[in-house]
């Protein structure tokens, strides 16, 4: 939080460090609208504080996060996020403008979203049992958004690079498709989260895309992906696998029913490829397990918490 407070202005800043410590500790987005109130997310809740956001707020958050110069966020405003240190990520929204029908950038910046990073180490630990058996099972975490996801994904990704050596288990190499720099934070291309010592990233980098080049170049044992959802994902997916590679990834849904009503999945899902399928929602907190599935649908486990 304080990489987030350093950037955000100050009359913003102050506002935030007012709040008791425990709403202040469990933030997880700050919405900054221009001639709109200041808001903040806890715990799935929206809360709105007594403070419009001016002009002189957004120029100065803007001018922050581009260092002063805006040909820095040229790439950044093509995606429509900016990771800073600490690897929190700040949604932008405004003008769009256009190039041969693609995004070139986003201008008159008037609202971002600051998306707090959070880790929990050793949160996976307890699916091990379902996780591995001889090798790591290929995996799939579904869930809607706020569910805790990619914070799962991350901590099972440093549990296989690091190993676990009370249960003979080997670090093994992990690659990480990073597309929207939210698995690993990276900044600059150093990733700003913690994770085990046989860890490669390719940031920034599509998918479908970033799969085939870790196969070719970096002879990954694990490939890890967030949010698979287009048909390309699907075809480097197998490609990866037939390769005899393991693959962990997420995938936006409520359940593995639901989700199989997408065709590239319905596809993956039918050739029973997919071991694992944990089933999250949202709880008290992000992260609770309403199910476990092997590759046949079967239930495994039912309302387990990794919070």
């Amino acid at each position: 939080m304080e990489e987030v407070l350093s950037v955000i202005p100050l009359n913003i800043a102050e506002k935030i460090q007012a709040l008791p410590s425990y709403l202040k500790d469990h933030i997880e987005e700050i919405r900054i609208r221009i001639n709109r109130p200041l808001e903040v997310t806890i715990k799935g809740n929206p809360q709105f504080l007594s403070y419009n956001v001016t002009n002189q707020d957004a120029e100065l958050l803007i001018n922050k996060l581009a260092q002063h110069s805006f040909y820095t966020l040229e790439e950044e405003l093509k995606r429509g996020y900016i990771t800073i240190e600490g690897g929190h990520r700040v949604g932008l929204a405004g003008k769009v403008i256009l190039d041969a029908g693609r995004v070139k950038a986003i201008r008159h910046l008037s609202s971002f979203n600051i998306r707090i990073a959070r880790e929990q180490p050793g949160i996976s630990e307890k699916l091990l049992p379902y996780l591995f058996k001889n090798h790591w099972k290929h995996t799939m975490i579904i869930g809607s958004p706020q569910t805790g996801k990619t914070t799962l994904l991350r901590d099972i990704a440093r549990m296989i690079s690091t190993g676990i050596p009370e249960e003979n288990i080997l670090p093994q190499k992990v690659g990480i498709v990073d597309e929207r720099s939210e698995i690993a934070g990276c900044v600059n291309g150093v990733p700003q989260l913690h994770f085990g010592p046989r860890i490669d990233i390719l940031d920034a980098c599509p998918k479908a895309e970033g799969m085939m080049m870790l196969i070719r170049s970096m002879s990954p044992d694990v490939i890890v992906v967030d949010e698979i959802g287009r048909e390309e994902d699907g075809q480097a997916i197998l490609e990866a696998v037939n390769a005899g590679i393991t693959l962990i990834m997420t995938t936006h849904g409520s359940s593995l029913e639901e989700i199989k009503q997408r065709p590239f999945i319905k596809d993956i899902v039918e050739l029973h490829t997919i071991e694992r399928y944990i089933e999250l929602k949202r709880g008290q907190a992000p992260g609770t397990i309403t199910n476990i599935k092997d590759q046949w649908g079967n239930s495994l486990v039912h309302k387990v918490s990794v919070t």
